[in-house]
């Protein structure tokens, strides 16, 4: 037996329940997985109407990918490929030693530094564009030009946050006696941090090595500010651009759409099993 919001009394077997459940459940699906059935359908669809788009192609055809390929949509997805890559390994390493020096040690102005760490996240990136500009158009120190290249998209997603943040909550929980015990056995500082702390870090790795990949991968401003030509355009960029194209068709954005999709639809099945015990490890402490 269960009792439904009214109150009512009905069995798992019910009639009127079983109803309810298969309604419920097709709800749920149209409203998260139609978006995304359409975005397929449209892609492999010949229909030129963008107002009649279904769930399943009416004529199929790949000649949406052929013209996403006239217009250069498979360099825009390398440099996104290219810049998601390297940032996220960027990112992920700084998260993981900056998060083991906030958890695992103490230090004077630890508190302001992670303050300082968290202000970070309430910026919204419209504040910070200007003055990132200017500083990615002359280093300082080094008076490095990094405007029209990839590495000028990289380099500002190499520290978030929120990863630091979510390793460094992870890394708290970890027993201090497992460290003393591997100090007293003669290990070495590093060989602690990397024999012990990040094995038991992999719950929340996997966390933040979603989060991160679908931040840099969705990244719209910076790339933006950073391009001097559209060769340095990433896809998401690409895309925005090709929708004031009258020449190109909706099939063709649906195309690179279903293209910019598919990365972040691997990640997570990638990291799936540890992104979900992250969860939960997270939903057990304290």
């Amino acid at each position: 037996m269960f009792d439904t919001a009214l109150g009512w009394g009905w069995g798992r077997k019910h009639p009127v329940a079983s109803v309810t459940r298969l309604l419920l459940y097709t709800a749920v699906v149209i409203v998260f997985c139609g978006p995304l059935l359409a975005v397929f359908s449209g892609a492999f669809d010949d229909a030129s109407d963008p107002s009649r788009m279904s769930l399943f192609p009416r004529k199929p055809t790949l000649d949406n990918f052929t013209a996403a390929t006239d217009q250069g949509l498979w360099h825009f997805f390398a440099n996104s490929v290219f810049i998601a890559g390297g940032a996220l390994l960027l990112q992920v390493t700084v998260s993981v030693f900056a998060a083991y020096a906030l958890a695992r040690k103490r230090f004077r102005g630890q508190a302001f530094v992670l303050l300082a760490i968290l202000a970070t996240m309430m910026l919204p990136e419209e504040v910070i564009a200007i003055p990132l500009s200017l500083v990615l158009g002359d280093l300082p120190l080094l008076g490095v030009d990094l405007r029209g290249t990839l590495l000028g998209v990289i380099l500002p997603l190499g520290g978030w946050g929120f990863s630091i943040f979510v390793l460094s909550e992870f890394m708290k929980e970890i027993p201090a006696e497992l460290e003393e015990a591997a100090r007293v056995d003669g290990a070495s500082e590093m060989r602690i941090f990397g024999q012990i702390i990040l094995p038991l870090c992999r719950p929340a790795l996997g966390v933040i090595v979603i989060f991160g990949f679908n931040m840099i991968w969705d990244q719209y401003l910076l790339p933006l500010i950073v391009a001097e030509t559209p060769d340095d355009y990433t896809l998401t960029v690409a895309l925005a651009s090709l929708r004031s194209d009258p020449s190109v068709g909706p099939g063709a954005l649906l195309a690179g759409s279903l293209l910019a999709l598919l990365p972040s639809l691997a990640v997570y099945l990638a990291f799936q099993r540890t992104f979900l015990s992250g969860l939960v490890a997270g939903a057990v402490k304290g």
